[in-house]
């Protein structure tokens, strides 16, 4: 299994590296390979969201479930596919809402990865996929690894907020200490959105609740590629 992530995240995350569990997992992952299965995204971009932001950068964690299925897609970052791949329609409807609550113009691309750097836990509840064949890959022990992330940051001193969309997310993120903001609403899906995502005002709430907390303010609005 590719190991690329944040030196700040194997300490608290080697206990995890070492299970019997994950022992099962990459032995999967290699026979899934091997028998010729195409795996997204590419093995060095598995661990891309804790590459990206360290333990102790994270602000915000929004939760997906599987990584994009379809080719060129994914790269590790949930809800965010790589520059030249059009927008997801989930993520569509979050640009949507960041225009109503911030006034943010919606992006031509999909790339999320300045988020990332600013400390926005962009993490999938599976890290993997086949190609085609969504939640492929679940109960495989991605969720066991990715719960542990979600404990780290919950059991941080450092205020956080947890955007939760969807029922998935909810349970994921269940047990939120109550110094940290937990935002809730329906998964911004195009089945769901006008459910309750739409009008939820969690990116002006985020903010308002980081800059509240000494921790400074996320700035949403994504830079052209």
């Amino acid at each position: 299994m590719t190991v690329k992530l944040h030196a700040r995240w194997l300490e608290p995350l080697q206990k995890e590296f070492d299970s019997p569990y994950m022992a099962d997992l990459r032995a999967f992952l290699v026979a899934e390979k091997a028998a010729g299965k195409r795996i997204f995204p590419k093995g060095a971009d598995w661990f891309r969201a804790l590459d990206l932001t360290p333990p102790e950068a994270v602000r915000v964690v929004i939760l997906g479930q599987d990584p994009y299925h379809g080719e060129g897609q994914a790269h590790g970052l949930c809800f965010s596919v790589q520059p030249g791949v059009r927008v997801p329609p989930s993520l569509v409807n979050i640009y949507k809402e960041l225009q109503t609550d911030l006034g943010i113009a919606p992006a031509r691309h999909g790339f999320l990865e300045h988020w990332a750097k600013q400390g926005v836990l962009l993490l999938n509840n599976c890290l993997t996929v086949e190609m085609g064949l969504a939640a492929s890959h679940k109960g495989r022990g991605w969720e066991k690894f990715t719960d542990a992330v979600v404990a780290h940051v919950n059991a941080s001193d450092k205020p956080t907020v947890f955007m939760l969309w969807g029922s998935h997310a909810q349970k994921k993120a269940a047990a939120v200490a109550s110094r940290h903001l937990v935002l809730k609403s329906v998964h911004p899906s195009p089945l769901s959105a006008h459910g309750g995502f739409f009008g939820c005002r969690h990116f002006s709430k985020a903010n308002q609740f980081l800059e509240a907390q000494g921790r400074g303010k996320i700035d949403w609005a994504l830079p052209p590629l």
